[in-house]
């Protein structure tokens, strides 16, 4: 199906929503994104919903709005990978899934804050100005160990302090998209090191980051944690 066909097809679908299933969702939209999911062979991301501020506290009409987005890529991808895919089922089944993302994401306010926290984190991640260390932990769960910020994905890797020296300057495994990658840190390693991973396939929409952390000690109460980012290119 061609992207403009599946665009017609959405919006159709979007007039058959119950009108109070709507309320908040600012836009649906139809993206060129292809977004393979971090740790499954074959499996990719078709929908989200994106969520956007709601007001500030107090406000009488302060209230969660999104964006659903369906992703023709992701769509595309696996299409092309089974034989009588179902178009029109499997975004209708998106649809209503990112929907229900929405409604959820409504009644627990406190959960989106925390999220929107961690996007402004990123932001600042990408710009090169000082974030909070352990903002990708408050994304959304993807796979144990891999959280999602946006586009970006993070794989979590926490290490005891021996195993964190030995680390340096070493080659370390990661996995995506069911593949085995090494990738060699840098020496000597910061408290916590944002790796933005190159070379994976398929590649994510965004940033593939490893978080290599040290375990916190009682030393820690007293000083601010060495935040570093580096780019590192990875090898099967």
């Amino acid at each position: 199906m061609r992207r403009q066909a599946f665009e017609t097809m959405v919006r159709e679908m979007v007039r058959d929503l119950p009108p109070e299933y709507q309320q908040g969702i600012v836009a649906v939209e139809v993206t060129g994104k292809t977004v393979p999911h971090p740790a499954r062979s074959g499996i990719f991301t078709l929908g989200e919903c994106v969520p956007h501020s709601f007001g500030a506290p107090g406000e009488a009409d302060a209230e969660l709005h999104s964006t659903v987005q369906l992703h023709y890529g992701s769509f595309a991808a696996l299409a092309a990978t089974e034989p009588g895919f179902d178009w029109r089922h499997e975004a209708w089944e998106t649809l209503l899934h990112e929907v229900r993302h929405h409604l959820e994401w409504r009644a627990q306010a406190a959960a989106l804050e925390a999220f929107d926290e961690a996007v402004e984190a990123n932001y600042a991640r990408q710009e090169g100005e000082p974030f909070e260390p352990l903002f990708h932990l408050r994304g959304e769960r993807v796979a144990p160990a891999v959280t999602k910020v946006e586009d970006d994905v993070f794989i979590d890797r926490p290490l005891r302090r021996r195993a964190w020296l030995r680390a340096a300057g070493t080659a370390v495994l990661v996995e995506w998209h069911g593949r085995r990658y090494h990738v060699t840190l840098p020496s000597p390693l910061p408290d916590v090191l944002f790796l933005t991973l190159l070379g994976v396939e398929p590649p994510p929409a965004g940033d593939l980051v490893l978080v290599l952390r040290r375990a916190p000690g009682l030393r820690d109460v007293f000083r601010k944690p060495l935040i570093q980012t580096a780019e590192a290119r990875v090898e099967p």
